[in-house]
């Protein structure tokens, strides 16, 4: 699987155990910075992930702040993201599973290493459940606003 990934300055050492994880366990990891803890500016980040995942050459895409909610709130400005922040296993695949979330948020001075990894697992491993028409049908409401309020995001939905 093809991942992009970046993070702030705080979230640096956590996203370098996370690739080197993720590089390990086979994945194609594309590393988008920050490449120090020099301060850095966490909405540039978002953008580098979120660019990614709107050009449709990562699979899915994480990204890494202090607390988790600079980024998340930077990223879901971006048309076609979905970005949430999980600090527990079931958030990491429902959010998938149910919202087709495309990038997953860890606040690196909220959860551990090891923890991280476990809710990466569960985001990377987890797949949108688009044959239940429950679910597709709250994901074209997600995308009708998008739409209405991005409007250079387009009117896509999804097909049962």
């Amino acid at each position: 699987m093809k991942i992009a990934i970046a993070a702030d300055h705080a979230g640096f050492p956590l996203k370098q155990e996370v690739v080197k994880y993720l590089q390990d366990k086979g994945h194609e990891v594309n590393d988008l910075g920050a490449y120090d803890t020099t301060p850095s500016d966490y909405p540039d980040f978002a953008v580098l992930v979120g660019k990614e995942i709107m050009a449709g050459t990562c699979d899915k895409g994480i990204i890494i702040c202090g607390s988790g909610v600079g980024v998340c709130i930077a990223a879901n400005k971006m048309p076609g993201v979905r970005a949430s922040m999980c600090h527990d296993t079931y958030s990491a695949h429902q959010g998938v599973e149910h919202d087709d979330m495309n990038a997953l948020v860890l606040g690196a001075r909220i959860i551990g290493p090891a923890l991280a990894f476990e809710v990466v697992d569960k985001y990377i491993h987890a797949k949108f459940s688009a044959t239940e028409e429950r679910l597709v049908r709250r994901l074209n409401k997600v995308r009708a606003i998008e739409a209405k309020y991005m409007p250079k995001a387009g009117a896509s939905t999804i097909n049962s």
